[in-house]
């Protein structure tokens, strides 16, 4: 009896242990998967905080002119951390060979004054005036007084004997008026006011103090609206030369006009500068400007939908654009991929200078342009981690995206690498509005104007005379 209760007991003790035991099978289950749960909410919670301290540490890098597309003139620091530029090796300064440039004395002045002496300084005795020979000469340049000319038509009338009518004599085209404004006065405000950037105001005093003519502000924009109405033919004239040419670079900038925002764009070639002003950024204003009108030519821009959705024959990204976007990429994100789209920019540019030597451009199966465009397709299928370099692959993205429009310098001569000079032409959109302010009206008379003044310089023509000839010989 004794043996048997000894065996229950036992066997109870190993009931409750096995319950035991299976109890912390179970927990220690459950704290497995609470703890994996953990693990993977904790590297998620790493990844948002690395994502976290990246965004501010982009925050620390400054975006400006040497790392994005901001112009310079929105540089908060004066200072440069980085310039596209390569050192060239050369001094400072005006290179040997150099021709410099000195004012002239001219062979026909307009007024002489002989300086001759009639007393000896030293014991006062009397010279001989022509006796004396000439030992060296001066020029001062002086701007006599401007005195405004007014010219004044007569006209004249008498009956015919022969039939009675009352013959009056024509006044001559573009005389209108009883008292207005000539040619010279509306171009050379139309020169003032969109080439030098003067303000009404201050054309206004100028007017007053220099010509003693009385002119409101109100007139000088009816003057520019006529200048710029006279040049409506050069003005088309000029979009259809850059129609027919086989280049094109464009671009656009934001404009204030009367408080609200406008968009002045900006087509351009060697020869021609066509400037618009919109108050939208897409497509739909190229679409109603250009159309299909640029169909058969090579299109230089940035990396804007607008200008990418165009229709032309080939397309050309801007380089110093995507090189100011690499240095942003390896500052923020440090990253390999970046310098080496860069070291492979700038080695096509290099191949650029040297097409330019042998005044040839590159064909697609020559070994040195086949093993770029082989270097760049290996760059653009190279993996790039995304969660830690973000930036650096949507802009391998972009890359992919317009990879036929990167390297279409290396081929034709014509086009250049970059989109330089359609950011100087409209440059001066903003050199104008820094100096006004705001456009209140008027803004579609400054870019027909501006078109034509640009392409003038552009032909090395003298601007006033130029603007004086369209004000003068263009019909009313």
């Amino acid at each position: 009896m004794i043996i048997v209760k000894k065996t229950t007991i036992i066997e109870k003790k190993l009931a409750i242990l096995e319950k035991r035991l299976d109890f912390l099978e179970r927990e220690n289950a459950r704290l497995r998967k609470e703890n994996a749960i953990l693990r993977k909410e904790n590297a998620e919670l790493k990844e948002k905080l690395k994502l976290v301290l990246s965004l501010i540490d982009e925050k620390k890098i400054i975006k400006d002119s040497h790392n994005s597309h901001n112009p310079p003139s929105q540089d908060k620091y004066k200072f440069r951390k980085k310039s596209l530029r390569k050192p060239s090796g050369r001094k400072s300064g005006g290179q040997k060979g150099h021709k410099g440039h000195t004012l002239k004395m001219t062979e026909t002045p307009d007024e002489v004054y002989k300086l001759k002496s009639e007393y000896c300084s030293l014991c006062g005795g009397k010279l001989n005036i022509n006796q004396q020979v000439l030992i060296s000469k001066r020029q001062v340049i002086e701007i006599p007084p401007v005195q405004a000319i007014y010219k004044e038509y007569q006209q004249f009338g008498c009956s015919c004997t022969k039939c009675g009518n009352f013959q009056k004599s024509s006044y001559p085209q573009g005389v209108n008026a009883p008292i207005q404004y000539g040619a010279s006065v509306v171009s050379l405000i139309s020169y003032l006011n969109v080439y030098q950037y003067i303000p009404y105001l201050r054309i206004k005093q100028l007017f007053k103090d220099v010509f003693n003519i009385s002119i409101s502000e109100g007139s000088i924009q009816n003057l520019l609206n006529k200048e710029a109405k006279k040049a409506l033919p050069v003005y088309e004239n000029i979009l259809k030369e850059i129609a027919q040419s086989s280049y094109a670079g464009s671009d656009e900038t934001s404009a204030k006009v009367n408080g609200e925002k406008w968009w002045m764009w900006v087509w351009q070639n060697v020869k021609n500068t066509y400037i618009s002003a919109s108050k939208s950024r897409g497509f739909e204003t190229i679409n109603e400007i250009i159309g299909n009108k640029l169909s058969h030519i090579t299109l230089g821009s940035d990396r804007w939908a607008a200008q990418l959705k165009m229709i032309t024959d080939k397309k050309q990204i801007c380089i110093a654009h995507l090189l100011r976007d690499l240095i942003y990429l390896e500052e923020v994100e440090k990253s390999d991929w970046a310098k080496h789209f860069e070291l492979l920019l700038y080695y096509a540019l290099s191949l650029r200078k040297e097409a330019e030597k042998r005044n040839s451009p590159y064909l697609h199966n020559e070994k040195v342009a086949y093993k770029l465009e082989q270097q760049l397709n290996r760059l653009l299928i190279r993996n790039i981690d995304k969660q830690k370099y973000r930036k650096t692959y949507t802009f391998q993205k972009s890359m992919i995206k317009n990879r036929n429009y990167i390297f279409t310098f290396l081929y034709d001569l014509e086009v250049p690498p970059d989109n330089n000079a359609s950011e100087r032409a409209i440059r001066n959109i903003k050199v104008k509005q820094k100096v006004s302010g705001q456009f209140k009206t008027g803004q579609n008379s400054f870019a027909i104007i501006r078109s034509v003044i640009d392409t003038i310089q552009k032909r090395e023509l003298n601007v006033l005379q130029n603007l004086q000839l369209i004000a003068n010989f263009v019909p009313e």
